[in-house]
């Protein structure tokens, strides 16, 4: 099992999340952060960090093969994140909108 950063982080970026993991398993885009799957150790740490509720557990996501080759494949080209940073400025504009995959930047 493995944990996954959904559509609820694109054009937010809060990082909370960042500081507490101990693999530092999290990797930064444009608008977004994806979890490598193949590094997560599953500890759940970061859940609650989030204050958009992004990160779910791959068991418990509707969409589960989906964000689990998104965040694959994304993490696998964009830079590693290992400290927290301020969320996009448009972040509380973004923070209860629905359906954003549209809007995400790869």
């Amino acid at each position: 099992m493995t944990h996954l950063v959904t559509e609820n982080c694109i054009k937010c970026k809060y990082t909370d999340c960042v500081n507490v993991c101990p693999v530092d398993c999290f990797y930064e885009g444009p608008n977004f952060l994806v979890i490598n799957p193949d590094e997560c150790i599953d500890c759940g740490v970061c859940i609650p960090e989030c204050p958009v509720n992004a990160i779910v557990e791959d068991d418990n996501c509707n969409e589960k093969d989906f964000y689990f080759e998104l965040n694959h494949r994304l993490s696998q080209k964009w830079p590693n994140i290992v400290k927290s940073k301020d969320p996009l400025p448009e972040a509380e504009n973004y923070k209860n909108v629905n359906d954003k995959l549209k809007l995400l930047e790869e």
